[in-house]
């Protein structure tokens, strides 16, 4: 009882300091009022308020400087001023451990990343977006500050969505039972983002070591506060979840705010859960350079920001209190100045990145990039034990969850007793490996993608295996958090890769209708850097799951489900060694006359195509792609080379569909060997259907197939 009567009157609205408020026709009085006032620093030595004092000046001319090199198009071309959040800001970056913790921070916390390790060159290469920048080397955006290195990790300019992978490395902590304390940093506008509710709602369900940050400032660039929520004190709104403890603090006061920051971490310290500072804040520039607040803010209001500015507050604070005389902050205010044009004329003359390296850092290399000699050793027997395509994938997980222990799974369904997973495909993963490494997820899609992306940064060692959503039509929501995943490697150069595996059911013909019938490829095709595979055969679906699981970076592992129990898929356990590299096709049927390509369901249906077409005299190469991206063009064009003449036959609708890059590359580099027009064919370029009538008149056919090919074989 006295837990629970502890927790509940940490939620209560703070007694003070609360926020000058001005407004015409008060602002001048309320000012004068506020600049009288001193910060109170009771219980903090002279060293550390003399160092707080170093830092807070440095970060502010250091945003002065990122203002000047705009005006001089040196560069920051994206800035935005943190003044007026100095004190949560200063705070954040001095509790935080660099090499043990991990910092999330958003655009504006330049004096948190100032406070927490990164150097003053650092932050100025980052503004003119050098290729000495530690945070990617020019590859993000300006103002955009990290340092994986010591923790601070690199978010992107989705607001908020770092909330995400926060909490899926505070679920790594504690399932490897460490001390670390992850802390996501945010502005109040953030908490109107779904995945943001989904994000608090994770860590305070599994009590992880997570500390959110907010610090609110009334204005989401110039939509102000009123229009976002109807509490002013934003946490209010987060005040249901059972486990999270809210504290409130005056977000321009370092010291207020270091007493909130530790009683926040204190609580998560204990297991309990975890817990969010809300931080009160002035923003007393514009949201950035390319917007003027003056446009929306009233002079008086932004007059009384300026008077309660937390700098001078700072200094007159250490004066009033016998810290330092006026004489050794001018010292300390003339070493950053000088510190400050030291820095710039080192970094000002480093080189920008090389125009060509944009190709770098794409993707991870894989375990396997190509493996032809295990491929060809094995030879399904069909007289040994056959595996369905479902146990193939199955088979395969179980393996690589007995080879690393760091490899979890989770999404929706796949732990529950005796069920696990609606298609059975993890069946037995929980009776083997338990609870701890094999569990259900929220119904929340990009929760589930966005916190697989948070557990793989507390350990290289780390694999995640997401069930993205029961059926692949349900995974449109974590779209944005898959978009990050696929320039994580890009945007560090190279210093963290999201190393997961989502796998998905896809595909039709079980009379599932809308959202149990879509085909996702060709979307997922768009994104560079991330793979993209669909086996079609049980040891295929082997032997990609292993160099999947095995390798870094995303794959995007997509299972027909109408192939999951289909005979025909069946085969042999292939070897220890079987693994299938990324980008390399395999023929399914030999033939002279004309080149069938085609994945996943689609294969099937090609062969059927093919022996249709031998009966009338035409002699079909079918080509199984099963990966997609990349793809194995060298394959594709020696036999349409050879052949003259290709179908591209896939489930996917036509239009939009990837068979469209497969066509236009042979059009492009073999117009010269064709002998009839490229086919492609796919489902219609409709919904999927429910009746049975409508979903076999829509979807992909035999008699699709074979209609292609006679039109490519009359040329």
């Amino acid at each position: 009882m006295a837990k629970k009567a502890s927790t509940t009157a940490s939620k209560q609205r703070p007694p003070a300091p609360a926020p000058v408020k001005a407004s015409k026709g008060n602002g001048t009085q309320a000012a004068k009022a506020a600049s009288t006032d001193v910060f109170d620093v009771t219980g903090f030595d002279k060293a550390t308020l003399l160092d707080w004092y170093k830092v807070q000046h440095l970060g502010r001319r250091l945003d002065e400087k990122a203002a000047l090199y705009l005006k001089q198009a040196k560069g920051w071309s994206y800035h935005a001023p943190f003044a007026g959040h100095d004190g949560i800001q200063l705070a954040l970056g001095k509790i935080f451990r660099p090499g043990k913790d991990y910092l999330f921070p958003y655009y504006r916390d330049m004096l948190t990343s100032l406070a927490a390790g990164v150097t003053v060159e650092e932050i100025i290469a980052n503004g003119l977006s050098k290729d000495a920048d530690v945070a990617g080397g020019g590859r993000h955006m300006s103002n955009h500050f990290a340092k994986i290195s010591i923790g601070l990790q690199n978010s992107s300019s989705c607001t908020g969505n770092h909330s995400q992978q926060a909490v899926g490395t505070g679920r790594s902590i504690k399932k490897f039972s460490g001390d670390e304390i992850v802390y996501c940093s945010t502005g109040e506008s953030t908490t109107s983002e779904g995945y943001y509710y989904e994000a608090v709602n994770g860590a305070d369900r599994e009590k992880l070591p997570v500390i959110f940050v907010l610090q609110n400032n009334k204005y989401g660039i110039s939509v102000p506060l009123k229009d976002q929520t109807a509490n002013e004190l934003v946490a209010e709104n987060f005040s249901g979840f059972k486990n999270l403890k809210i504290v409130y603090c005056d977000g321009r006061n370092p010291m207020d705010s270091w007493r909130a920051l530790s009683e926040a971490k204190a609580y998560v310290e204990t297991g309990a859960g975890p817990a969010m500072v809300h931080a009160d804040c002035d923003r007393i520039g514009s949201h950035s350079n390319s917007d003027n607040h003056e446009l929306y803010r009233e002079p008086e209001d932004i007059q009384a920001m300026k008077d309660r500015d937390p700098l001078p507050k700072m200094r007159a604070t250490l004066i009033a209190n016998g810290v330092a005389t006026a004489e050794e902050l001018d010292a300390i205010e003339a070493a950053n100045k000088a510190a400050i044009f030291a820095a710039a004329d080192v970094v000002e003359v480093l080189p920008d990145p090389a125009p060509e390296s944009y190709i770098d850092y794409l993707v991870p290399p894989a375990i396997v990039d190509y493996n032809d000699v295990s491929e060809t050793r094995y030879v399904n027997d069909p007289t040994a034990p056959q595996l369905t395509f479902r146990e193939g994938i199955n088979t395969a997980l179980i393996e690589e969850f007995r080879r690393n222990p760091a490899t979890f799974l989770f999404g929706q369904d796949v732990a529950s007793h005796k069920k696990q997973g609606i298609f059975n495909v993890c069946k037995g993963l929980l009776d083997e490996f338990g609870n701890d490494r094999v569990f259900n997820a929220p119904i929340a899609e990009d929760f589930i993608v966005g916190t697989a992306n948070g557990m793989c940064r507390y350990r290289d060692d780390i694999r995640v295996v997401v069930e993205g959503a029961e059926f692949a039509d349900y995974f449109w929501p974590a779209m944005e958090q898959l978009l990050e995943c696929s320039h994580d490697y890009w945007r560090t150069r190279g210093q963290f890769s999201a190393n997961m595996v989502v796998r998905l059911a896809s595909g039709g013909y079980i009379q599932g209708g809308l959202y149990h019938s879509q085909n996702l490829e060709g979307t997922f095709t768009t994104l560079p850097g991330i793979r993209v595979v669909m086996p079609a055969f049980a040891d295929d679906a082997i032997g990609l799951m292993r160099n999947a699981i095995r390798s870094r970076g995303v794959t995007m592992y997509l299972e027909p489900k109408f192939l999951y129990n289909y005979r025909p898929t069946s085969a042999s356990m292939p070897p220890d060694d079987y693994i299938i590299p990324f980008g390399k096709a395999r023929e399914r049927r030999a033939g002279t006359n004309l080149t069938i390509v085609s994945w996943g369901t689609a294969v099937h249906l090609s062969l059927q195509a093919a022996d249709i077409m031998a009966n009338e005299g035409i002699s079909c190469q079918v080509i199984d792609l099963r990966s997609l991206a990349p793809w194995d063009r060298e394959m594709v064009l020696e036999s349409v080379k050879r052949t003259g003449r290709c179908v591209v036959a896939h489930e996917d609708k036509k239009t939009g569909g990837f068979g469209g890059e497969v066509a236009s590359t042979i059009g492009e580099e073999l117009f010269r060997w064709l002998d009839a027009p490229v086919q492609r064919v796919g489902s219609k370029d409709t919904p999927v259907g429910f009746a049975k009538s409508l979903e076999k008149a829509i979807l992909l056919s035999v008699e699709d197939i074979v209609g292609a090919c006679r039109t490519a074989s009359r040329f």
